[in-house]
């Protein structure tokens, strides 16, 4: 064996040493990039590009939707994935779901600082697992011109549909298939209890009113408003549809066509919710996404990407909603426990009423 110089053993160490010492050149050659953040959400979720992107830049992050199916069908998806989460936020759970998904434990709480903006009256969840976000009206609309040309009032509360003059005009949706439907037996329950709605619904019954399976149907078929030809002039729709109207009128018009019924216990408020699911590997993620959700930033872009409106008092709405826009001084409310526990009964009983 050839022998090794006292001065080759030396270099052989030192070199040794310092490999021991440097970073490894593959470490420094490949920073790390951004990491994922999963929001599991309903498919009528939207939301503007660059204000998805301003939260991507802020937080080193890249932001993926998972669209889920309607409300309740996500609901259902996040509760068989307990324990193993398909993301890390859920967003979309509304008040005639809530109590399944706090009795499911899908959600850890979240105390937000964004909580102290948010008016009391919309948050639901003491525990603060579920978190407010937007809301909106399901509301009787109706055409302004259908009822001016003809002299007659327009409806003014629920009670109006069943009287005679109101004979044949009204079309709704199937609560067991649409959720404004639902909103509005919601409605109808709140408003004249359970004793007394399926009385309300078999005089509806009687006075004409239709029933279709869904909102599309129902505003662009059967409504007589500017966005649908039938021959009905008032519909089960939203408080925001009126503004809408306006807003996306082709050609422009500078007057809403439909208004609003929002007399008391008129309409049903629908609020959507936000929760961090439970075993996500993201909680410092999950609770800025929830943050930036709550802030003025993401509350003020939903209601022109969603149809609904912002919780949070400090985001600025478009000018057309502040003209068009009737906010019902006393919409119907529905303790969600109550919804849970009766809500396959409260629409098989409807169904009976109405459909058979």
């Amino acid at each position: 064996m050839k022998a090794i110089s006292k001065y080759g053993l030396f270099m052989a160490a030192l070199a040794v040493a310092l490999a021991g010492c440097a970073p490894a050149a593959t470490a420094r050659a490949t920073p790390s990039g951004p990491r994922t953040l999963t929001v599991m959400t309903h498919d009528s979720f939207a939301l503007s590009a660059d204000v998805k992107a301003e939260f991507e830049a802020a937080h080193n992050v890249t932001v993926q939707f998972l669209l889920s199916g309607d409300s309740g069908e996500a609901l259902g998806k996040a509760i068989l994935a307990y324990g193993q989460p398909l993301a890390d936020v859920f967003y979309g759970v509304d008040n005639t779901f809530l109590s399944r998904a706090l009795d499911e434990n899908i959600f850890e709480a979240y105390n937000s600082p964004l909580l102290a903006d948010i008016p009391d009256v919309f948050e639901l969840d003491p525990q603060r697992r579920a978190l407010p976000v937007n809301y909106g009206d399901v509301c009787l609309n109706y055409d302004k011109a259908y009822f001016a040309e003809r002299g007659l009032r327009p409806p003014a509360n629920l009670e109006d549909l069943v009287l005679p003059a109101y004979r044949d005009l009204t079309v709704v949706e199937n609560p067991a298939t649409s959720s404004p439907g639902m909103a509005f037996l919601l409605a109808t329950i709140g408003h004249f209890g359970e004793d007394g709605y399926l009385n309300y619904w078999a005089a509806l019954r009687a006075n004409g009113v239709v029933v279709v399976n869904d909102w599309e149907t129902a505003y662009y078929t059967e409504f007589s408003g500017s966005s649908g030809a039938g021959p009905r002039p008032i519909v089960v729709s939203y408080g925001s549809s009126p503004p809408f109207e306006v807003i996306y009128a082709d050609p422009p018009i500078t007057d809403a066509p439909t208004a609003a019924v929002t007399g008391a216990g008129s309409c049903f408020r629908q609020i959507e919710f936000v929760g961090i699911l439970t075993g996500t590997p993201n909680r410092d993620l999950a609770e800025a996404w929830v943050d930036f959700m709550l802030s003025p930033r993401f509350q003020a872009d939903m209601p022109l990407q969603m149809f609904v409106f912002p919780v949070n008092p400090n985001a600025a709405l478009d000018p057309t909603f502040v003209k068009y826009l009737a906010v019902p001084d006393a919409p119907v409310s529905v303790d969600p426990k109550a919804i849970a526990a009766n809500r396959e009964a409260w629409i098989e009983a409807w169904t009976a009423a109405v459909l058979r």
